[in-house]
This record gives C-alpha cells, sequence and structure tokens, in this order.
C-alpha cells in the first residue's frame, strides 16, 4: 500500500521570501546594482579604451613579475590568439566580470575563512552553508539574481560571486588552523594582542594556503562565464550561448578557446605567490 506523502511548498515558500525582500529591500539592490554597473563599466573602459597590445602588454609584464618571463611569453602568444580569433572585446568583458567578482568573493571568503578558524561554533554553521552553496546547481543561483537585479551583467556577477566564494573560506580556515601552534604561542608569550598575531603571524605563514583558495575562487568565476552569459551578462559566455542557440561549432570553439587561453593565464599568475616570497 502506498502511502501518501503530502507536498512541501517549499517552492512558494521561496517566491513568498523573494516577494518580501524586494518590497522591503528592493532600494538597496537597486543601489548595489548601480555601484556593480560602474565598477564594471570602469573596468571594462579601463581594459578596451587602450589598444589591444597595450593591455597585453601590461598584463605580460603583470606576469612576468609576479612569476616568470614564460608566463609574460604566453601571455602575449595566447592574447594574440584572441585577438586572432576576434574575441578581444568579448574576453575584456570577462576578464572585467571575473575580476570584480572574485575580489567582491575574496572580501567575503577571508573573513568568513578567518571567523571560522576562530571559532568552532561558525566553523560548524559555515562548514554545511558552504557544502550547500558548491553542491546546488549554479544555475539555479541565476532565478533569484535575475528576480533581484533584472537581466544584465549583475545577477551573472552575483551568482558567480555566491557559487565561488566557498573554497576561499574553506582554505582560509584550513590555512589558519595549520599554522603552527607554537609559534602562534610564542607570539602570545611575547605579549601580542590576538588582533597583531593574525596579522604578523598567522596571515602570513597562511598565505600560500588562502592564495590557494584565491585560485580557486577565479577558476570557478570562470567556470560561471556560459551560464551568466544566459541571462545578458554577455562577454565570452554570451558568445558560447549564441553558438549553442546557432549550432555554430566554430563560435563556440573560438570563444571557448578565449575562456582557456583566459583561464590558463589567470590561473598561473594565482597559484603561486610572487617570486619574492618563493625564495
Amino acid at each position: 500500500m502506498e502511502i501518501p506523502v503530502p507536498r512541501i511548498p517549499l517552492g512558494d515558500w521561496v517566491e513568498v521570501a523573494l516577494d518580501w525582500i524586494l518590497a522591503v529591500l528592493g532600494g538597496f539592490f537597486t543601489f548595489i546594482r548601480t555601484i556593480l554597473v560602474q565598477a564594471y563599466d570602469l573596468l571594462l573602459w579601463l581594459l578596451t579604451t587602450p589598444e589591444w597590445w597595450i593591455v597585453t602588454l601590461v598584463l605580460a609584464a603583470l606576469g612576468w613579475w609576479l612569476r616568470s618571463w614564460q608566463l609574460a611569453l604566453g601571455t602575449v602568444i595566447g592574447f594574440v590568439i584572441i585577438v586572432g580569433v576576434n574575441q578581444w572585446s568579448n574576453a575584456m568583458s570577462t576578464l572585467a566580470l571575473v575580476t570584480i567578482a572574485t575580489l567582491i568573493a575574496v572580501i567575503f571568503a577571508i573573513p568568513l575563512g578567518i571567523l571560522a578558524a576562530k571559532s568552532q561554533t561558525a566553523s560548524k554553521v559555515l562548514r554545511p552553508l558552504m557544502d550547500f552553496i558548491q553542491t546546488m546547481p549554479p544555475m539555479v543561483y541565476l532565478i533569484p539574481a535575475l528576480v533581484i537585479f533584472r537581466v544584465g551583467v549583475v545577477p551573472g556577477m552575483v551568482a558567480t560571486v555566491i557559487f565561488a566564494m566557498a573554497p576561499g573560506v574553506r582554505f582560509t580556515e584550513l590555512g589558519i588552523r595549520g599554522v603552527d601552534r607554537e609559534v602562534v604561542e610564542a607570539g602570545k608569550a611575547f605579549g601580542s594582542p590576538p588582533g597583531k598575531i593574525l596579522r604578523q603571524i598567522q596571515l602570513p605563514l597562511a598565505m600560500p594556503t588562502i592564495m590557494a583558495g584565491v585560485n580557486q575562487i577565479i577558476m570557478l568565476s570562470l567556470s560561471m562565464v556560459v551560464i551568466a552569459g544566459m541571462v545578458g551578462a554577455g562577454g565570452l559566455g554570451g558568445e558560447v550561448v549564441a553558438s549553442l542557440n546557432r549550432i555554430n561549432a566554430g563560435l563556440g570553439f573560438e570563444s571557448g578557446l578565449a575562456v582557456v587561453i583566459l583561464a590558463m593565464y589567470l590561473d598561473r599568475l594565482t597559484s603561486m605567490q610572487s617570486k619574492a616570497n618563493l625564495h
């Protein structure tokens, strides 16, 4: 005999909650949208106003300074390919979106990771929350973001921040908890307050692990590019979506290759700390 199970109207509750949020905080979200759009437009202007070769040389010089001449050379070759397949403006649009989303995710993730490392209670609360964020299909985040922020680059950016910040929290907590207790105890023995111990001992020693988390944030942000393109974020994600709608394999390959080149550049740039810290 089949036992009937009453339907849980969870979806209805979510819709009611979204309606309430829009009614109460609509003005606040409009302000946030304006700030994010202006930040995106400014960064996009900085990336697209100069000639492509100037931006390429600047990014290559950054790669040389932080890593090696090999990365600088690979950057030049990769960005020339992007220009060659006529994806430069789309690539810079994607780079602007990923940069802003990464900065916002890092601003939230590192303090939360520090809190989780300092408090067992916070760690127990944040751990299942981060599990939920990482396992929920990323397209689900686009629905409330689209309702709240409307079509454009902002819902894609917000969904990217939510989806990408989890590894930053985890790696920051892991890095700080992994600092040698004896070093921390030595700092306490010299009378250093907790804030000074955090800034001058724990964070510097945990920085390689924290940077690994930042690297993962960037990679996850890039993985959201195509999904963000579905809600009007444009850039390379918009090109991939357009190629899918038109069944245009050539356009899909060209835009996908540009995403790969950006991912390789950002990955190599952030996978380790600067050369000065490696020696």
